[in-house]
């Protein structure tokens, strides 16, 4: 991975130091049911719950599977099963019955995603046990379903549903035919639906920061309902009166808060933050960090301030793929909203329930739009599509991945 320096600290793009767990201290979750922001039952495994290493917690919604299951479930981790690739290892597609959970064969049954752990050592296998634990414990329309775990000798494996759309990633920044642009109302729905997951993890019920919130782990179901995935690093948030938890920097460059990276002290407004760049990147169409944009472009954020702050400056910040979708006035608050999430000072972001009520309140609004009113603005021509006629639309460089 490519390394990059910011505040003294040496990152790469993917940070991961530490055990994403307590240590000698326990959480109570306290039942929800009927109560969450998106208006939707939710639930948490009320009691005691301690995340000391290597212990796995029971859930009764979480199954163990064998490993002679997922191999015919995955017709043995074929290369054409796999679904994309990631830090943690590679995800295959499976079916298994409906009712059994066993195997089944390929085309029928429930489709499953099952992501096979390919690294050694302990901080793998911390992580698999924190994506166990957090996902096993807790359950939100928001939040992408745990079906279940395998861990047999050095096998560690976890079994979710299937998300047919894939990441918002590859929606944002993969070319090709299967992945057509996002349009402005879909990008609008996947926003609050992320949201709506945070805001239940940072609720006074659950209290968890997710400490890892990006295009990539935003995973999209048939009708582009977003679920947050990937809890290898979330941890606990503060207890008592303690206003964080300090811990060695993780998570992915281009998305950590400045504060955390320059003291390690996490608290619930670093996923804020890390909310607001993924906002700016589906209002721009631009990724968080992109060295192949040229000089003064390669950091989202820094590109992005000095457009956030006037309505007529907004238009040269919004991806041109969404011309003639959206209004100035509702492109305009949704780039307020972001600009206060990406604050330098943390006590001027909103808390992540704000960021719902507002999205929620915009989301409303759109029912009003005349399509006159909407956004049309020329694009900019090269003299070769003067010449030729044709019309050129800027696509940031894909993702390797496909599912992750």
């Amino acid at each position: 991975m490519v390394g990059s320096c910011l505040m003294g600290i040496c990152l790469s793009s993917r940070i991961k130091a530490e055990s994403p767990f307590n240590t000698g201290t326990s959480s109570k979750y306290v039942s929800t049911e009927g109560n969450d922001l998106s208006s939707v039952s939710s639930k948490v495994s009320s009691g005691s719950i301690s995340r000391s290493e290597g212990e796995i917690l029971q859930s009764p919604n979480v199954t163990s599977f064998s490993l002679s299951d997922l191999k015919m479930a995955t017709r043995n981790f074929r290369p054409d099963s796999v679904l994309g690739e990631g830090g943690f290892g590679s995800v295959f597609k499976g079916w298994i019955d409906e009712n059994s959970f066993t195997a089944a064969k390929p085309g029928t049954g429930v489709v499953i995603a099952v992501k096979k752990l390919n690294q050694e050592g302990l901080q793998g296998h911390r992580e698999w046990l924190a994506e166990v634990n957090f996902l096993g414990q807790l359950s939100h329309p928001h939040l992408v379903k745990l079906i279940g775990y395998c861990l047999e000798d050095e096998h560690r494996i976890l079994v979710y549903e299937f998300m047919p759309r894939g990441s918002l990633e590859n929606h944002l920044f993969r070319r090709g035919s299967y992945f057509q642009p996002l349009s402005w109302c879909l990008r609008m729905k996947v926003a609050l639906g992320a949201a709506k997951g945070l805001a239940f993890l940072h609720s006074a019920e659950i209290k968890v920061i997710y400490r890892d919130f990006k295009t990539s782990n935003i995973l999209l179901d048939s009708s582009y309902n977003a679920k947050l995935s990937d809890f290898g690093l979330a941890k606990d948030g503060p207890s008592g009166d303690k206003s964080h938890v300090s811990t060695r920097i993780m998570g992915t460059y281009g998305y950590a808060a400045p504060e955390y990276l320059a003291t390690g002290h996490l608290t619930a407004k670093s996923d804020v933050y890390s909310f607001g760049v993924v906002l700016l990147e589906m209002l721009s169409g631009r990724r968080a960090i992109d060295k192949n944009r040229p000089s003064g472009e390669h950091n989202l954020v820094e590109w992005a301030k000095p457009y956030l702050a006037n309505k007529r400056k907004v238009l040269r910040l919004i991806d041109n793929r969404l011309e003639g979708q959206y209004l100035l006035d509702v492109a305009y608050k949704v780039a307020t909203l972001a600009s206060r999430c990406i604050s330098i000072e943390s006590k001027f972001r909103p808390r992540m329930d704000e960021v719902v009520t507002t999205l929620e309140q915009l989301q409303d609004s759109k029912e009003t739009v005349n399509p006159q009113q909407r956004v049309l603005r020329p694009r900019r021509r090269s003299a070769d599509d003067a010449r030729t006629g044709r019309t050129t639309t800027a696509y940031p460089r894909p993702s390797a991945s496909i599912y992750a």
